[in-house]
């Protein structure tokens, strides 16, 4: 499911174990860089390839649903032909991957190499933090966990910025091309430094009817969140072919794997109350946090006229106080009960969603920013805590498993909240434009005024009542984006419950600290 053990050999010293912390976190920063750049460069990929900004968030959700679903097959890659020789390779395809990405000339080629890109980044994360910690001695593994945990911390929030500055100032298929000099350098040194620290390949069966179970539930409901709004849901056979494949492929899945001799995926993990809850609300949340991580800069870009650079420097100080509270939390989620932690967090960013329903058209950069900023305390207390109330007192055998599956049900769960929040978006949007535009007539005496007002400006009344309309649109879609505010707030109070539904941690923790990947 993840990576295995790290090898029994010596670590290393100086400057070559500065280089290995070097290459092996680019990599990792490379693969968390393109689940957040591409988010503000969606309105101009959209316009570029002739789709709709909806559509276009097929960039982002194929990428995390393919990710997903091969993570799973890590630990079998790592341990059937050695976790340095995968990690490289995997490397090596992404590179590939992403140079395509940024050749793509329509959206469906685009999302087709997304596609290739997740499947190939999968097994990259948890290998990269197996490679580093066989680095390190014993007694400096949390110093390595810290280090690999800082590195996704701040991919995050260089995303936002140098996607909307390599969007405006260069062109979007450039979000893509900069992987290919960070991934070749990566993929150089660390081959330079861990090819005599290979893992020796063993024969192990392939759970080949899981794995493709796997792929076709997550893949037919994926395609069906996706492309509902499009087809108008259920009212379309597609889509009812769809849901039923997502519906039929999950239960022979579960039947399937809950009888497999080697399972691709350990669903016996969920017998465990804390595994269950724990991983359950992490994933909820992530879910949240996601959504409206692709919806924000969306609304600015769209409706406020934001450039993408500026709607990245108002995404990129989310990660600023996590960066600085994260190896605090670390350092102490073993002595506080995790559970308080997560109680913070949640109720941190109930309050940061709450903030951002007040929302206007005439908010400035100011009021938008600050929430941004406040949500980097939440994001630091959430993480580690959660994984340490899921997977603390978990036998060193089953880790693996354990973070593969917790892992993979995160990230499905972070491609279902965008495509979720950008279909409610749009639904509460049509609703109140509906609602506004009933105002727009002949006995109401303030639209007529100002319909005269703008044709006294020199518009014609087409122009006149197109300017209107376009000022409703902006007055919708902020409605409906405070809509989701308020129903993300609302979510956010409510798995304080869930994460109380867990026992108080047992078992040790120095297995897991860190790993908020």
């Amino acid at each position: 499911m993840s990576a295995t053990a790290p090898p029994a050999l010596p670590p290393l010293h100086g400057a070559e174990r500065w280089l290995a912390t070097i290459a092996v976190s680019l990599a990792t920063f490379m693969n968390v860089l393109d689940s957040s750049i591409a988010n503000v460069s969606i309105p101009a990929i959209s316009g570029d390839l002739g789709v709709s900004p909806a559509q276009g968030t097929w960039v982002i959700t194929s990428f995390a649903v393919a990710n997903a679903i091969s993570m799973p097959l890590t630990g079998w890659l790592a341990m059937r032909f050695g976790a340095v020789r995968v990690f490289v390779t995997s490397t090596l395809l992404f590179v590939v991957a992403s140079w395509l990405c940024g050749l793509a000339p329509t959206i469906e080629a685009l999302v087709g190499f997304r596609v290739l890109q997740g499947l190939v980044a999968g097994p990259m994360i948890p290998l990269s933090q197996t490679l580093l910690l066989s680095v390190y001695p014993p007694a400096l593994a949390g110093m390595a966990t810290a280090l690999f945990g800082m590195t996704v911390l701040v991919a995050p929030v260089v995303g936002p910025l140098l996607g909307g500055w390599i969007t405006e100032h260069i062109s979007w298929p450039w979000i893509f091309y900069i992987n290919v000099p960070l991934g070749l350098g990566a993929m150089a040194v660390t081959w330079q430094l861990f090819r005599d620290r290979q893992t020796p390949p063993r024969r192990i069966p392939l759970d080949r009817i899981g794995l493709g179970l796997l792929v076709l539930w997550v893949g037919a409901m994926q395609l069906m969140l996706d492309k509902g709004k499009e087809l108008d849901w259920f009212a379309s056979g597609e889509i009812v072919a769809l849901a039923a494949t997502a519906v039929v492929g999950f239960a022979f899945f579960l039947v399937w794997e809950l009888g497999a001799a080697h399972p691709v995926v350990d669903l016996k993990l969920f017998a465990r109350r804390n595994y269950l809850f724990g991983t359950l609300a992490l994933s909820v949340a992530y879910g949240v946090v996601f959504g409206n991580i692709v919806l924000l800069p969306l609304w600015l870009q769209q409706y406020m006229g934001y450039t993408a650079t500026w709607a990245g420097m108002a995404m990129a100080p989310v990660g600023l106080l996590a960066i600085v509270l994260s190896p605090w939390v670390g350092h102490n989620v073993s002595r506080v009960d995790p559970r308080w932690m997560t109680t913070f967090s949640f109720l941190g960013f109930a309050v940061v969603l709450w903030m951002r329903t007040r929302f206007s058209t005439q908010s400035d950069f100011a009021t938008i920013l600050l929430p941004t900023l406040l949500q980097g305390i939440a994001m630091a207390f959430f993480f580690i805590p959660l994984q340490a109330i899921a997977l603390g007192g978990l036998p060193p055998a089953r880790l693996p498993s354990a973070t593969g599956l917790n892992n993979f049900v995160r990230i499905t769960a972070g491609a279902i909240g965008t495509s979720v929040y950008t279909t409610l978006w749009d639904s509460r949007a049509s609703l109140h434009h509906a609602q506004l535009a009933e105002h727009v007539a002949e006995t109401n005496p303030a639209a007529m005024q100002a319909i005269a007002q703008l044709r006294g400006a020199g518009y014609t009344r087409e122009q006149a009542l197109a300017l209107i309309n376009r000022m409703i649109d902006q007055q919708a879609f902020t409605m409906a984006a405070n809509d989701l505010f308020w129903l993300s707030s609302l979510i956010f109070v409510a798995l304080v419950a869930l994460a109380w539904a867990t026992r108080r941690r047992q078992g040790p923790l120095s297995a897991i600290e860190g790993g908020a990947h």
